[in-house]
């Protein structure tokens, strides 16, 4: 009886670690996808905000707080340099509220 419990098992278990594996191939995919849309979104984002705010000649603490969180955001979902160029542009305008 023993015998046929660890055939089973023999059986069963590489057969289910490797749905187990397919799963988790599947989520990383599933999470790197919205990780690359989130950053798309953000990059949309920080050119809007760079072209307001530049054209304005000023931005508020608020709008800098805002894009600072995001800035951060945004590079740790692996995001490039172009951002961090804006952003030294946006720093070098003046606050006002």
């Amino acid at each position: 009886m023993q015998k046929i419990i660890v055939d089973i098992c023999a059986i069963i278990m590489p057969t289910l670690l490797g749905y187990v594996v397919w799963l988790l191939k599947n989520q990383k995919k599933d999470r790197d996808a919205n990780s690359k849309g989130t950053m798309l979104l953000l990059r949309v984002q920080f050119i809007e905000y760079h072209e307001k705010w530049t054209e304005r000649g000023y931005i508020t603490k608020h709008g800098l707080e805002n894009f600072i969180e995001m800035y951060d955001a945004y590079h740790s979902l692996g995001g490039n340099g172009m951002v961090t160029k804006l952003l030294e542009e946006i720093k070098k305008l003046p606050i006002r509220d």
